[in-house]
């Protein structure tokens, strides 16, 4: 999925809150600029909290420092996009949860839309609402690619509520659903709040490492899932 022509642009959007799109798209940002790509993090959420994020990262002087703006408005952040798109490698857009102009002119601007859902049964049924919205996406830009990933996963290897809603969404046909949950785990609170990746928390969490380097090799195929 890697393009020769321009940067990989890829969402992170749900129009459900609380399923982790910000942790991700932070996540995966960061992860990005340590593999050494220049990358630009738009926040589209007025909540801004991908970009306090980032602030307390420059703050505290971590390398890579990470590009980041705010853009919850849609216009502003379709013109800033098609503006500066030549200037980037990979560019994230973490959009609000809800129905916005902002996450509405994302879908038309991204490559990939990744979408977060919780194992919770009114969080499968919000995917819905995502359906639609891809439908519209796509009858105006071709060749958007759509993931759903579990995130805020069970612990549990055998847990029956990851296996229901992964069975669920499996049958949503706007989706390609990847097998590849992020689990609960307190290595991604603790190191969305710093603006950190996982990788680089004192203590490491080799498995919550391991879950987010999966889910970046599979959306940007720097290697074969495993």
């Amino acid at each position: 999925m890697l393009k020769d022509d321009g940067p990989m642009i890829i969402t992170v959007g749900n129009t459900k809150g609380g399923v982790g799109k910000t942790t991700l798209a932070v996540q995966i940002a960061i992860a990005r600029a340590i593999a050494g790509s220049d990358v630009w993090l738009i926040d589209g959420d007025r909540q801004g909290t991908a970009a306090a994020a980032i602030a307390a990262r420059a703050q505290a002087g971590r390398q890579p420092g990470i590009a980041c703006a705010q853009y919850p408005e849609g216009p502003a952040l379709r013109g800033q996009v098609q503006q500066q798109v030549g200037k980037w490698q990979d560019i994230v857009i973490d959009a609000g949860g809800r129905d916005s102009t902002a996450l509405r002119a994302a879908l038309v601007l991204s490559d990939v839309l990744l979408v977060p859902f919780a194992p919770r049964s009114y969080d499968v049924w919000a995917l819905d609402d995502m359906a639609a919205l891809i439908d519209e996406a796509r009858s105006v830009r071709d060749g958007l690619r759509c993931f759903a990933v579990m995130n805020q996963a069970d612990p549990g290897i055998k847990s029956t509520d990851n296996a229901d809603a992964a069975a669920a969404v499996a049958e949503v046909p706007q989706f390609e659903y990847l097998p590849s949950p992020i689990r609960r785990r307190k290595a991604f609170s603790n190191a969305g709040g710093a603006g950190l990746s996982v990788s680089e928390l004192p203590t490491k969490d080799p498995k919550a490492i391991a879950e987010l380097d999966t889910l970046v090799a599979s959306l940007f195929n720097v290697q074969s899932m495993s």
